[in-house]
C-alpha cells in the first residue's frame, strides 16, 4: 500500500467514531503523542509498553493505535523512568499515538464488548452500568446450557481458562459482560438481571458477591478480554483509508 493519511484527519475521524466526548474517562483520548503527519502504516495493541513500541519501530510505523495509552489521573506527571523511556523512543522515531479507553470498551460495533459478543456467539439484549458500557444478552447455543459449559467455551475462544466463582452447573441464563477492570460493575450486572457475569479481572469483594449473590463471575484476564476491540478498529481504519496495519499482541498473563 502507498497511500497515505493525515494525522489530523484520522484524530478528526476517531475522535467523531468513538463519541469520545461523551465519556468521563481516566485518562485523554485522542492523539496523546504527536508524530509525524503523514501516517503510512499503522501498528495497534493493546497498551502502549516499551515492547509494542519496538514493534511498532520494527514495522517501521508512522503511528501506534491503543487501548492502554499515557497519562492516567492521579499518575505521576513526571517524564522519569519508564514514562521517560517510551516517550523518548516515541519522540525519537517520529511516531504518533492515539489511545482511546472508555469509548473503545462501548462501542456497538468495534468495541472491546462488541468484539466479545461476536467472538463469543452471545445476542445483544440490552447495556447497563455508567455510560452504559456493561452489556447484557443471552446464547442461543444448546451446548452452552451451563456455566461450566460457557467457561469451557470462553477458554477456547481466548485460549485462556477463566477463573470461576460459582457452581458449573448453575444455568447459564441471561450473561452479562464488560471487558478489562470491570469487577465493580457486578452488582449493576445483577441488578440488571444477570445470571453469569464475565469480565477481565476480579477483587477480593467481587468473590463474597457472586457467591452471595448465587450470580456466577468468570474472570477471564484482562489483556486477554481487550484484544479484540483495538484490532478491530486499526483494520476497519486500514480499510477505509488504504493503509497499511498491523496488529501486534505483546503477551501479558492477567
Amino acid at each position: 500500500m502507498d497511500k497515505t493519511l493525515d494525522r489530523t484527519a484520522l484524530a478528526a475521524y476517531l475522535a467523531s467514531t468513538l463519541d469520545i466526548t461523551r465519556f468521563r474517562d481516566y485518562c485523554p483520548n485522542g492523539l496523546q503523542v504527536e508524530g509525524r503527519a503523514e501516517i503510512k502504516t499503522l501498528v495497534s495493541g493493546v497498551t502502549a509498553s516499551m515492547a509494542l513500541i519496538d514493534a511498532a519501530i520494527a514495522h517501521k510505523a508512522d503511528a501506534i493505535l491503543v487501548h492502554h495509552g499515557y497519562f492516567w489521573r492521579g499518575e505521576d506527571a513526571r517524564v522519569v523512568g519508564q514514562k521517560h523511556g517510551r516517550l523518548k523512543a516515541l519522540l525519537a522515531h517520529d511516531i504518533n499515538l492515539f489511545a482511546y479507553h472508555l469509548p473503545l470498551d462501548s462501542h456497538p460495533e468495534f468495541g472491546n464488548n462488541a468484539q466479545l459478543a461476536k467472538l463469543f456467539g452471545l445476542k445483544v439484549e440490552g447495556r447497563f452500568g455508567e455510560d452504559q458500557i456493561g452489556w447484557l444478552g443471552t446464547t442461543d447455543d444448546a451446548s452452552l446450557a451451563t456455566v461450566g459449559d460457557l467457561a469451557q467455551h470462553v477458554a477456547r475462544c481466548l485460549g485462556r481458562t477463566p477463573l470461576m466463582i460459582g457452581h458449573a452447573a448453575q444455568p447459564v441464563g441471561k450473561v452479562a459482560w464488560c471487558s478489562g477492570a470491570a469487577q465493580n460493575f457486578l452488582g449493576e450486572a445483577i441488578a440488571a438481571g444477570a445470571n453469569v457475569y464475565l469480565s477481565g479481572e476480579i477483587s477480593e469483594p467481587t468473590v463474597h458477591l457472586a457467591r452471595e449473590s448465587g450470580v456466577a463471575y468468570l474472570a477471564c484476564g484482562h489483556h486477554a478480554t481487550e484484544r479484540y476491540g483495538v484490532k478491530a478498529l486499526g483494520e476497519h481504519v486500514a480499510a477505509l483509508f488504504g493503509i497499511e496495519h498491523h496488529f501486534i499482541d505483546i503477551d501479558n498473563p492477567v
